[in-house]
């Protein structure tokens, strides 16, 4: 190895496992590609230059595989992230990585929209040529752009054809919603999520702080659909613990991919973070569209335990 190499990596170790710098903004600096970084992560691990010593509790050392095959699903990813990362970041940035180890030429992705998900759209950099499809109507929170800004990202990351969801997630009406979803735009969007080979998806448990769609919603309503049985909510869609259907007056409401939609996509990815979201994700595995999960540990840690695997 050159003494040039040797630094590279040593800067680009120090980069990303100090000063948190992001593999995006690495590859920026040093006029390589994201994939490239990553490679070269791995390289300086294997050579000597990064030494990892994790100190973990037994209970958190989770086998992915056997946790996976326990829980029916074809694969979990458990996000690490680099040191300072949120649980949130960590899975964005996790998302990002599993979303380009699966898509492939051709691919018509669906995305819908979470803060994670959004936050994953700004760690991809380059993508094979896929449609992309906008699986639920604009959602903003804060500063963020919201469901548009999302899709704009990841067609431009693909270099394909984005088809895109112009229209609210929620509106005041069953009535006005169904106007909406007659507009050609909107019609030919929705027809595009039957046919999908790759759904990312952000599973929330209905409760304060984890689902968007509870902050838009009065207390009445919150009340009514809790006490219909709603435990998970998905791009606006409700779920029972046991993965049934709730409607409870929001359903017609809503623009945005179905639950029976996600069940005939080839790969369904749901991201989710938190032990306190536990009670959400096992409410969408039960539902059976879910494929392959991205976790952060806790949530890992917490579905262990309940598959009767934390000491695995």
């Amino acid at each position: 190895m050159s003494t040039t190499h040797h630094e590279l990596l040593a800067d680009i170790a120090t980069a990303y496992y100090l000063n948190n710098t992001s593999k995006v903004e690495i590859a920026k600096e040093h006029g390589i590609s994201r994939f490239q970084v990553a490679r070269y992560l791995d390289e300086a691990r294997r050579d000597g230059i990064v030494d990892i010593t994790i100190h973990r509790p037994a209970h958190t050392r989770i086998d992915a595989a056997a946790l996976a095959a326990a829980l029916g699903v074809d694969a979990i990813d458990i996000a690490r992230g680099a040191a300072g990362f949120t649980a949130r970041e960590s899975v964005a940035e996790q998302a990002a990585d599993t979303l380009g180890s699966l898509a492939r030429e051709g691919d018509t992705i669906g995305v819908s929209w979470s803060r994670t998900l959004s936050l994953m759209s700004t760690h991809l950099e380059r993508l094979p040529t896929c449609d992309v499809v906008q699986l639920a109507g604009d959602l903003r929170v804060g500063d963020d752009g919201g469901s548009g800004q999302l899709i704009h990202r990841l067609g431009a990351a693909t270099d394909g054809r984005t088809w895109p969801l112009p229209a609210p997630l929620i509106v005041e009406t069953a009535e006005l919603a169904d106007s909406l979803r007659r507009l050609p735009e909107i019609s030919q969007a929705q027809a595009r999520a039957d046919r999908l080979d790759i759904a990312m998806v952000a599973i929330g448990t209905w409760t304060a702080g984890r689902s968007t769609v509870w902050e838009r919603l009065t207390g009445p309503e919150r009340t009514a659909i809790a006490e219909a049985g709603a435990v998970a909510e998905v791009s606006g869609r409700l779920l029972t613990a046991d993965g049934g259907h709730v409607d409870a007056g929001l359903d017609g409401r809503v623009i945005s991919v179905t639950i029976d939609q996600l069940r005939t996509a080839a790969t369904t990815v749901a991201v989710a973070y938190g032990a306190d979201n536990l009670p959400g994700v096992l409410a969408a595995l039960r539902s059976g569209f879910v494929q392959q999960l991205v976790v952060d540990g806790e949530l890992a840690a917490a579905l262990a335990e309940h598959a009767g695997l934390a000491d695995a």
